[in-house]
């Protein structure tokens, strides 16, 4: 339950500094989504779009991993695919234990209905949607997916916010309405009560450059993703690791 509740704070507090202030109505669902998903904003689970909540493919990936879902099969429905034209179709099984006759979901992708930032990647697309809804039935999830929902990628590209900056390629910048990385690993350090500077250390040291600023985006939020897994499951084991980059001096393999 203390777990759960820190969760929610942290869901909380990351949701508004990243999308503003959200009404009464899109907190609660938040906090009914963080209690019977487990679901987080600090790793991408969920997104807010329009005054509602969707959820990823990477919070739906997570959450199969807690249920301890036993597979996921995919194949490709040739028989209404057009690979000329671009256009694919998947169907997806998930499979909650070994012997259940399995959850079924199907995928479409063509070049009218994704993002053209993933333009030519319409099978994986469609791969990707298949798994999703197959999910989603399967744990009982109502929030559509947000892989399912190309228009809105390609209206944002059309009408972009008046002033709004680019996205930004590298550590601190934010993206698809993420939240900044910089904000995520401020409010895991605060909340867990974590050295700055050693994080610091270790983040560099994770990414394998000499400064965290140096890192790529990705290689930023898979130390966040790391380092909050390490804090929940075992922040004492976490603070020794910490306590090993004390000395600056120390070349760590």
């Amino acid at each position: 339950m203390k777990r759960q509740r820190r969760t929610l704070r942290l869901n909380c507090t990351l949701a508004q500094i990243t999308w503003g202030e959200l009404s009464p109505t899109l907190l609660q669902g938040l906090e009914d989504l963080t209690e019977r998903y487990g679901l987080s904003v600090a790793l991408g689970d969920i997104q807010q779009i329009d005054g509602r909540w969707y959820v990823t493919h990477a919070g739906l990936l997570r959450t199969a991993q807690r249920r301890r879902c036993h597979s996921i099969k995919t194949s490709l429905q040739k028989d209404v695919s057009d690979p000329v034209a671009g256009r694919w179709v998947f169907k997806a099984t998930v499979y909650k234990t070994a012997g259940s006759k399995g959850f079924v979901g199907y995928g479409d992708a063509a070049p009218s209905n994704v993002s053209t930032l993933v333009r030519g990647a319409e099978m994986r697309v469609a791969e990707t949607r298949a798994v999703d809804r197959a999910l989603r039935k399967a744990y009982g999830i109502g929030l559509c997916s947000v892989e399912e929902l190309g228009y809105l990628s390609s209206r944002a590209e059309s009408s972009p916010t008046k002033g709004s900056p680019p996205p930004s390629s590298n550590g601190n910048g934010s993206s698809n309405g993420q939240p900044r990385l910089r904000d995520r690993l401020c409010l895991l350090i605060r909340q867990h009560q974590l050295d700055p500077t050693l994080v610091k250390r270790y983040a560099a040291d994770f990414c394998g450059t000499q400064e965290l600023r140096e890192a790529s985006r990705e290689l930023v939020e898979s130390f966040i993703a790391t380092l909050a897994g390490q804090a929940a499951k075992d922040r004492d084991g976490l603070i020794c690791k910490l306590n090993s980059y004390s000395n600056p001096e120390v070349v760590k393999s």
